[in-house]
């Protein structure tokens, strides 16, 4: 995608949400983590004038973090509803239903990301 494509997709408007209003939005990271990714991030564009090279190096190492700090909230949340599972005790409907809704919102925050 050229640099031009990107920053006209960073300024579109929206989509139109057509997602039920139940779905509650599922937190993917936490604000420290944000805060820390935002910050990390800030210093590793102000870097890229003095050393582009590292910079871009920075980010790579950045994304991969934030990859793995996002696939440690799923292995955890999948190890929530496993253990459940696993208990032998039966699980409630509604309690499935919560799961089910945690998923969606995971799924659309990221394809909306």
């Amino acid at each position: 995608m050229s640099t031009d494509a990107m920053a006209a997709r960073t300024h579109a408007a929206p989509p139109t949400d057509s997602r039920p209003s139940d779905d509650t939005a599922a937190e993917l990271f936490t604000s420290d983590e944000v805060t820390r990714f935002r910050g990390q991030w800030q210093t590793i564009q102000t870097n890229f004038v003095d050393d582009p090279q590292e910079a871009v190096q920075g980010a790579d190492h950045l994304v991969a973090e934030v990859m793995q700090t996002l696939a440690a909230t799923f292995a955890d949340h999948k190890r929530d509803l496993e253990g459940q599972w696993r208990s032998g005790a039966e699980v409630e409907t509604e309690d499935l239903r919560v799961a089910l809704r945690r998923y969606r919102s995971f799924l659309n925050q990221l394809l909306d990301a």
